[in-house]
């Protein structure tokens, strides 16, 4: 029998069920934007613009998200075309919402006048963190686990506490937890975006390509867990390819979670994480060859829209790196009457 220790639903309010799934997620979307504004106004970017950022990208994740989920799993609901918008019954992924997302953000940030990439910077810890925070809804709600698992491999080869032992059994069957496994990875891809966006060879969309680096390693060896995942048939040699490099993780233990032959023998999200890691490293190296990377991290963020009397100042980075303030014609006029004083 299943051992559903959680609740899903957090409480209601008559007949509205608030369930912890959502809350996890606004609690994740909250903290990444607290950090994407803390990290603003180094560059004197105004809060408000992240504000509005996240309520566009928010819903433009969740249709991405369910847009993704149901391309691949049209089969079944090319009958049922009102199950498409039924969201809460479950059905999205995460390629999809960073999909979404990334459209609305090059649209908005075209209409304010930033430069996709530098903004794009500025939001790659965000986006990590509400990753690592979102992933406990499934946690939660008892899915998006692995394969069956010994309870005591997680227990003493893992020493995982009770309470996410406990809730990763599945009507009996004990499963490895993946959320866990992807909110730890993207707990040190944090701490990685942070340390290389105060180097100073760091250059414009290179946190934004390495957070894509580090999420899809991660998500290539954690998918080959899942029993979940979306599939597709594909040539053999690809199978083989994309299993041949998931080989480290059996060589420390790990097996395949099941995957039904009939459905598909590659894994959709093993395949894209594959894809996006090479296309990250080859724009970082064209660009830098062919000296589109001529921005540093580190440098002014203006935006081409802004009014010239009202360009923002950026404070200083740290006490080794600082970005320089942009002089107004106001502050050039009272320079100017100061040096007068002084003769």
């Amino acid at each position: 029998m299943a051992t559903l220790l959680i609740n899903p639903i957090a409480f209601s309010i008559g007949s509205l069920s608030v369930h912890w799934y959502g809350l996890i997620l606004g609690l994740g979307a909250l903290v990444g934007l607290l950090l994407a504004i803390r990290e603003g106004r180094r560059f004197g970017i105004m809060p408000e613009f992240f504000m509005d950022l996240l309520l566009l990208g928010v819903p433009s994740a969740i249709i991405g998200a369910r847009i993704y989920f149901v391309a691949f799993m049209w089969d079944d609901y090319k009958n049922n075309l009102l199950d498409i918008f039924k969201i809460w019954n479950g059905g999205i992924a995460i390629y999809g919402a960073l999909i979404g997302a990334i459209i609305c953000a090059i649209i908005y940030f075209r209409y304010r006048g930033y430069n996709f990439w530098r903004i794009a910077d500025i939001c790659a810890p965000s986006l990590l963190t509400g990753q690592m925070i979102g992933r406990w809804g499934n946690y939660v709600n008892q899915e998006a686990y692995g394969g069956p698992v010994n309870e005591f491999f997680l227990r003493n080869n893992l020493h995982l506490p009770a309470f996410i032992v406990d809730q990763m059994n599945v009507e009996g069957v004990y499963h490895h937890p993946t959320f866990l496994y992807e909110s730890l990875w993207s707990l040190v891809g944090i701490i990685i975006l942070f340390i290389l966006r105060r180097q100073k060879f760091l250059r414009a969309a290179e946190l934004f390509l390495s957070y894509f680096i580090w999420y899809s390693i991660g998500r290539f060896f954690i998918e080959g867990l899942r029993t979940d995942s979306l599939a597709f048939k594909g040539p053999e040699w690809l199978a083989s390819m994309v299993n041949g490099l998931w080989k480290p993780m059996e060589w420390m233990g790990f097996e395949h979670g099941a995957l039904d032959p009939n459905y598909g023998n590659v894994r959709i999200s093993q395949l894209l994480a594959i894809l996006i890691i090479v296309v990250a490293i080859v724009l970082i190296i064209v660009r830098r060859t062919t000296g589109q990377a001529k921005e540093h991290y580190l440098d002014p963020i203006v935006s081409t829209k802004a009014p010239k009397d009202t360009v923002p100042e950026a404070t200083a980075l740290d006490q080794d790196t600082k970005v320089e303030p942009v002089a107004t014609p106001e502050h050039r006029e009272e320079n100017a009457e100061v040096e007068d004083k002084k003769e």
